[in-house]
């Protein structure tokens, strides 16, 4: 009898590694899950010390301009990934695709190692529902700073994919298959970029498959997460608000958007979310949306949708209110 509390702890240990590679293996139950209170689940943490630590590989491999470069264009390359597709496409709708394309799309979010496409749908979509109320997943405003940073992607609580919550995304089988088993891209791209950096090596080129491995993916990976967590941690505490949004702390700001290529605009985005904008003037610089706009040019993507006039009288109405009591 002795030994039946490790046998289930190490059968716990043995399923979240299972969980690894497959994210809907949870014969405990999904919902037992949710009911979990906000608590790091520290199995899960391993994947985000390992990413972490991987950047210290660059006390052995050095670095060269190549890998250098790759790591900043990777980052850009996956950051308008969330940003236009998991954001703007696949939680908000705010234009329209093709089937084909939509599964392009899924796979090149894949690449920012986020989890999957539906998983980041879900929770976001959920997020906005409860915007900085106690079952909002992320929030600053609630449960602090390295809550709304990382802590709560490594709940429990927050794993499970609710498909019932996505149905419009659920019902194709292939953007589930890439949800389900999140980490197989992030594995095959990491080879990748190993191969390719012993390829080039072997050419002559200064640089080495462990160098581009440490650089584009690991230093790029890790700097991507952060990047994109400071919405989650900055957002509703950090800036400038525009609209009363009476319902959330959501603020805009102009560093984030640098950091995030145009999300910083979060009081405009929590106002109106329906629009493929955040930036909602001309000099709210807003690059996902000026890359989405020529992607509509190729016919890939179409019927991106704007911001009404009745937001903009209301940005103007605000804005003379707050001039008065001044």
């Amino acid at each position: 009898m002795s030994n039946l509390p490790q046998n289930k702890d190490n059968a716990g240990l043995v399923r979240s590694v299972i969980r690894w590679f497959d994210s809907d293996y949870i014969p405990e139950g999904a919902e037992s899950f949710r009911s979990t209170p906000k608590q790091i689940d520290w199995p899960r943490t391993i994947p985000f010390i390992i990413l972490h630590l991987g950047c210290l590989g660059v006390i052995w491999v050095g670095v060269s301009p190549l890998a250098v470069w790759l790591a900043v264009g990777l980052y850009f390359f996956r950051m308008f990934a969330i940003t236009g597709f998991l954001h703007r496409y696949f939680s908000h709708k705010t234009y329209s695709t093709s089937r084909a394309f939509q599964f392009i799309m899924a796979l090149w979010c894949s690449l920012a190692v986020q989890r999957g496409a539906l998983w980041w749908a879900y929770t976001h979509r959920h997020h906005h529902k409860h915007s900085d109320e106690e079952d909002d997943k992320h929030s600053p405003v609630v449960d602090g700073f390295w809550w709304a940073h990382i802590g709560w992607i490594t709940s429990k609580k927050n794993f499970p994919t609710d498909y019932s919550k996505i149905t419009d995304l659920a019902k194709y089988p292939e953007l589930v298959f890439l949800n389900r088993f999140d980490t197989l891209i992030p594995i095959l791209f990491a080879g990748s970029l190993y191969g390719l950096g012993a390829y080039l090596g072997a050419q002559g080129v200064d640089t080495s498959g462990a160098q581009l491995l440490i650089w584009a993916f690991f230093i790029s990976t890790t700097v991507l997460f952060h990047g994109t967590s400071c919405i989650n941690s900055l957002a509703h505490v950090w800036g400038t608000k525009r609209f009363k949004t009476t319902d959330d702390e959501s603020r805009n700001s102009f560093i984030l958007t640098l950091i995030t290529l145009g999300e910083g605009w979060h009081n405009n985005h929590h106002r109106y979310q329906a629009t493929t904008k955040q930036g909602f003037y001309w000099w709210e610089f807003d690059p996902t949306y000026y890359l989405l706009k020529m992607l509509s040019w190729t016919g890939l993507i179409w019927g991106l949708k704007g911001v009404p006039e009745s937001i903009y009288e209301e940005a103007e109405k605000t804005k003379a209110e707050s001039q008065q009591r001044a």
